[in-house]
């Protein structure tokens, strides 16, 4: 009996590596703004997945002061998802602290996540976060994007939940840019991994 259990153990630790390493692809579709497109944050986490044996395959729609209404409004993101096969769709926005932010993530992300739904794709928030001028307003972020991607179904990708346990813990702030918003390579890179590990959870 001892025997057989760790026989069933191998077989199921086996099988679950081969279902990541033998998925032939990630398909992941990026929409967004200047805080996805800086650094090419798409570029970056392919690179931190492959590294993780995964292959993945990124697009990128972003444009500079995009809102999610935008992108919708605009009606180039619904012909893509609809024509292609992708995984994941990651949207953001900007840091969406107030009021106004929030409705949008949730409103206009819950039409994000009926197209997702209909195309087999599973959506994402990737949740930001405030420039250093507006720092007081960082909980109101991690806060308003917990709650669509709650309220929606999501996945959550709590990157800026995570950049401001960094900034307390540390008194560091070397994810910013040299503008205090947008973020550094470093930033950009630490984004990258924090992604690709909240989706590997979802290959599991």
């Amino acid at each position: 009996m001892k025997n057989l259990f760790y026989i069933l153990l191998f077989i199921s630790t086996y099988s679950f590596a081969q279902s990541i390493e033998e998925k032939k692809e990630v398909s992941v579709l990026f929409i967004g703004n200047s805080l996805t497109y800086y650094n090419n944050l798409p570029k970056l986490v392919k690179r931190a997945a492959n590294q993780k044996k995964v292959k993945m395959y990124v697009e990128m729609i972003a444009y500079p002061n995009y809102a999610i209404i935008d992108h919708w409004n605009g009606g180039k993101v619904q012909k893509l998802i609809s024509n292609k096969k992708f995984d994941y769709v990651i949207i953001q926005q900007g840091p969406s602290s107030r009021a106004n932010g929030r409705k949008m993530l949730i409103d206009t992300g819950k039409k994000f996540k009926d197209l997702c739904t209909q195309n087999n794709a599973q959506l994402c928030y990737f949740m930001v976060w405030p420039s250093r001028h507006f720092y007081q307003s960082f909980d109101k972020v991690i806060e308003n994007y917990s709650e669509a991607a709650k309220i929606n179904n999501a996945i959550l990708l709590p990157v800026g939940k995570e950049w401001k346990e960094y900034f307390d813990n540390s008194n560091k702030f070397n994810y910013y840019g040299k503008d205090g918003f947008h973020p550094s390579l470093k930033g950009s890179k630490v984004a990258a991994n924090i992604i690709v590990e909240n989706l590997l959870k979802e290959l599991k």
